[in-house]
C-alpha cells in the first residue's frame, strides 16, 4: 500500500479504536461494577446482530473553558445511528456514562436531534438508551438549549413516529422532560433513576432524606408516579421488553402495526369463559383471564401493570392483528374509575388512536370512585380526558360489556354513543344509570318508609328492578348493544368484527388541535 494512503487509514484507525473505547477501560470497569453494560453494549443486546450502523461517531464538544479543550473524546458521550429489530428499521441513540459521565453538551444534543429527524423524515420509530449525569455544567446555556431541541423534536415526533425509551441509568433535572413527552418507558430495577430534584437538593430545600431508589427508582415511577410503563429486573431484561413492544407497534401514523403469524384458530371457542363472571354480582374475577383466554396462544403483553391496577390496558394479538386493551378489573376496587386509572387509559387509547391499533374495550365498571379525595383531586376533569380520548379515536372500537356498565361509567367506557362500532355484551351484562339496591333506595324512598316490613318489600323490589333492567336486553332494544352473545364465542365474534373494520374510514371535523381537559 502507498505510505500516505497508508498513514490515512491509520490515522481512520485510531479515531475509530479511541471513539470505540468510550472513557477507557478504568471507566468501562466501573460501569461494569454497577451492574451496567456499555451504551454499545446496549446497542448490540437491542439490534438485530450486526445491523447498527453508527452516525457521528467522530463528534467532539466545543467547549474551551474549564480546561475541556484538553478532554475531547470522539462521541461525546452518546452513541448515535440506526440498525434493525425483527428486521425493521430503528433509529437509536445511547448515552456513554463513561465519557463526561453521559452528561448533555450542545454537541451531544445535535447528535440526538440529528437521529430524531432522521426517524420523523423516514417514518421509523426511534429508542433512546438514557444513561446521564445531566447537563454539562462547563457548557452552561448551550447544554441547556440542547435539551431544549431535543424536546422540540420529541413534540414534533409525537404521534407521528413511535417514541420508545430505556431508564438504565441516571436521568435528572431537565433531562426528564424528554423521556416524559415519548411513548413508553423502561427503567432497569436498581440502576435506572428520573428525578427533576435529586436527594440532595431535597434535603438542602425540604430539609426532607430520600433515597434515589425511593425518589426515583423504577418502583417508584411505575407504582406511584405512573411516569414509567415498565420496571425490568436489570437491562437486559428492559431491551427484551423494548424489542417486544415493537411487535405490537407500525413503523409510523401511516402504516398498519405488523401481523404476527399465529396457528390459533380464529373461531376457537372458550367454554371455560361461560363461568367466569361470578353469579354473586358484587363477587370479583380476574379480567386478565378473560385477556389470555382470548388473545393469541395467551400472549398479553401489560402495561403499566403496577399502577392504577383497576383499570388494565396493554397489547394482545387477535387473529395475528395488533389491538390494544382497555378494560376494567372487577378484582382491584371493584373495576371502579378514579383519577389515575382515567389518565392511564386515556394516554394509552391515545397512542393507540394516533398509530392506527385497533380497541378492544372490555367493561365491568359500577361507576366512578366516589370520595372528597377524588373531587377535590380532579375526577370530573380526568374522567373527562378518558371520555374524550374516546370519543376523538377514529381506530376500529369494539366494546364487550361483561357485568356492570352504570351510570356515566357506562357512557365514558366506549359506549356506542362515542362512535363505538360494535357494542356487544355477555347475558351477565348489566346496564343501567345505578346497581339495583342504590335504584330501589331513591325510586321507592317513600314506599320503603311506609312498608310494614321495610327490609322484604325492598328485597321484593331490587329482585324485580334486577329483572327489568339488570340484563343487556333493553340496550339491545334501543340499538346501543349490537349483539349478546354467549361468553366462550368471544374471540370468535372479536376477531370476525375486527375483520371487517379493517377498512374503517372516519374522521373528525377540521381542526388545528382539540383542547382536551388536561
Amino acid at each position: 500500500m502507498d505510505p500516505d494512503r497508508a498513514a490515512v487509514q491509520e490515522q481512520l484507525d485510531a479515531l475509530n479504536e479511541t471513539a470505540l473505547a468510550g472513557g477507557g477501560a478504568e471507566a468501562i470497569a466501573r460501569q461494569h461494577a454497577k451492574g451496567k453494560l456499555t451504551a454499545r453494549e446496549r446497542l448490540d443486546s437491542l439490534l438485530d446482530a450486526g445491523t447498527f450502523r453508527e452516525l457521528d461517531r467522530f463528534v467532539a464538544h466545543r467547549c474551551n473553558d474549564f480546561g475541556m479543550d484538553e478532554k475531547r473524546v470522539p462521541g461525546d458521550g452518546v452513541v448515535t445511528g440506526y440498525g434493525r429489530i425483527d428486521g425493521r428499521l430503528v433509529y437509536v441513540f445511547a448515552q456513554d456514562f463513561t465519557v463526561f459521565g453521559g452528561s448533555v453538551s450542545g454537541a451531544h444534543a445535535k447528535k440526538i436531534c440529528k437521529v430524531l429527524d432522521l426517524a420523523l423524515k423516514n417514518g421509523a420509530p426511534v429508542i433512546g438508551l438514557n444513561d446521564s449525569g445531566g447537563a454539562r455544567i462547563q457548557e452552561g446555556v448551550e447544554s441547556l438549549g440542547g435539551y431544549a431541541d431535543i424536546f422540540l423534536r420529541n413534540t414534533l415526533a409525537s404521534g407521528v413516529v413511535p417514541q420508545l425509551t430505556g431508564i438504565l441509568g441516571p436521568c435528572a433535572g431537565g433531562a426528564v422532560y424528554s423521556p416524559a413527552i415519548t411513548d413508553f418507558l423502561v427503567m432497569a430495577k436498581g440502576t435506572g433513576f428520573m428525578f427533576v430534584t435529586g436527594p440532595d437538593v431535597i434535603k438542602a430545600v425540604t430539609h426532607e432524606e430520600v433515597t434515589q431508589e425511593a425518589l426515583g427508582g423504577a418502583s417508584a415511577h411505575t407504582a406511584v408516579s405512573g411516569v414509567a410503563h415498565f420496571a425490568t429486573e436489570d437491562e437486559q431484561a428492559a431491551l427484551a421488553v423494548l424489542r417486544a413492544l415493537l411487535g405490537y407497534i407500525p413503523q409510523n401514523n401511516m402504516e398498519e402495526a405488523p401481523r404476527r403469524p399465529t396457528d390459533d384458530a380464529p373461531d376457537r371457542l372458550i367454554p371455560e369463559l361461560d363461568e367466569l363472571v361470578p353469579a354473586n354480582p358484587n363477587r370479583p374475577y380476574d379480567i386478565k383471564e378473560l385477556i389470555t383466554a382470548v388473545a393469541d396462544e395467551g400472549r398479553f403483553l401489560e402495561v403499566q401493570a403496577d399502577y392504577a391496577a383497576n383499570v388494565v390496558i396493554g397489547f394482545v394479538h387477535l387473529g395475528g392483528r395488533s389491538v390494544g386493551i382497555v378494560a376494567n378489573q372487577p378484582s382491584v376496587l371493584a373495576g371502579v374509575l378514579d383519577v389515575n386509572a382515567s389518565v392511564k387509559a386515556a394516554r394509552f387509547v391515545r397512542f393507540c388512536d394516533a398509530f392506527n391499533i385497533p380497541l378492544w374495550v372490555i367493561e365491568d365498571v359500577p361507576g366512578f370512585l366516589p370520595g372528597t379525595a377524588q373531587e377535590h383531586g380532579g375526577i370530573i376533569r380526568h374522567g373527562a380526558k378518558l371520555l374524550y380520548a374516546f370519543a376523538e379515536a377514529t381506530v376500529p372500537k369494539i366494546t364487550l360489556i361483561t357485568r356492570k356498565a352504570y351510570g356515566g361509567a357506562y357512557c365514558v367506557m366506549n359506549s356506542k354513543h362515542l362512535r363505538a362500532d360494535y357494542n356487544l355484551a355477555w347475558p351477565t351484562a348489566e346496564i343501567a344509570v345505578m346497581g339495583a339496591d342504590g335504584a330501589v333506595n331513591i325510586i321507592f324512598r317513600q314506599e320503603l318508609a311506609s312498608a310494614a316490613d321495610p327490609v322484604a318489600r325492598k328485597a321484593e323490589l331490587v329482585a324485580s328492578y334486577r329483572e327489568r333492567f339488570a340484563n343487556p336486553y333493553r340496550a339491545a332494544e334501543l340499538g346501543f348493544i349490537d349483539e349478546v352473545l354467549r361468553p366462550a364465542e368471544t374471540r370468535a365474534r372479536l376477531v370476525e368484527a375486527f375483520d371487517s373494520l379493517e377498512n374503517k374510514r372516519d374522521r373528525n371535523p377540521p381542526r388545528k388541535h382539540g383542547n382536551i381537559p388536561l
